[in-house]
């Protein structure tokens, strides 16, 4: 296989994540992934390989510091350079105040910051080195505004934002992109289209485009990577034309 440029995807789940990996993989990359059950990448990457693209996955488990030091080296050293890191791990879980138990809102602090520093930190490692890459965060709504039921969460997102900028900060002047990117959407996974249900709505019914497809997630990704770096974007929201905001 020839040499390819090398997208790490840290939360590569089954739709944002998945979506990013086949962008990427498309258009010339390599793409590693990493996620907390590594046996589920088995379909994703034989989808990928039948299109003509390469990939590998992963167990990683992103708030554990041994792992994130142990499995750079082992990308770097063993796959290739890190071009681009994307991290996309989740945590989007709604509790009212008094329900928020500590382990739910430290879980959810740890999937959604600690994890992203180890990974932001692991990857800058490397690319300050070299004086070249990106790193990539996914944001949401939540990164801008805290909502009823949402302080672990709102919390989490707020710190992984404010991770973003100072990295922007202290790595652009490093030829290093950092990007915090905002999705200000219900995007079309059936764990959306679940929530929607138990609130009474039939997301059949919605018009389309209502919903956010998660390969537009992973076009603005693309694009972020590509940026000529006189005019970097270091944050970016992306919606729906019909959402409210």
């Amino acid at each position: 296989m020839p040499k390819k440029p090398i997208c790490l995807i840290i939360g590569a789940g089954d739709y944002i994540g998945a979506a990013i990996a086949k962008r990427f993989a498309m258009g010339g990359f390599h793409v590693v992934m990493g996620r907390r059950r590594g046996e589920m990448f088995a379909p994703l990457i034989n989808e990928i390989e039948t299109s003509g693209g390469s990939a590998q996955g992963f167990t990683w488990d992103a708030r554990k510091e041994e792992t994130a030091t142990e499995m750079f080296a082992k990308v770097e050293n063993e796959i290739g350079p890190v071009e681009i890191c994307i991290f996309n791990v989740g945590g989007n879980v709604s509790f009212p105040l008094l329900e928020t138990t500590e382990r739910v809102f430290r879980k959810v602090w740890e999937m959604c910051a600690y994890g992203a520093f180890l990974t932001g930190r692991e990857a800058a490692k490397y690319m300050v080195e070299r004086q070249s890459g990106s790193i990539f965060f996914t944001g949401a709504t939540a990164s801008m505004k805290g909502s009823s039921g949402f302080a672990a969460f709102a919390s989490g997102k707020f710190a992984l934002r404010g991770l973003a900028q100072s990295m922007a900060r202290e790595l652009g002047p490093k030829n290093i992109h950092v990007a915090h990117l905002v999705i200000d959407a219900g995007v079309n996974t059936e764990f959306v289209r679940d929530r929607q249900r138990q609130a009474g709505i039939d997301p059949d019914e919605l018009p389309e485009d209502t919903l956010m497809n998660p390969d537009s997630i992973a076009e603005a990704y693309w694009y972020l990577h590509h940026q000529t770096r006189d005019g970097w974007t270091h944050e970016l929201d992306i919606r729906p034309f019909a959402e409210k905001w």
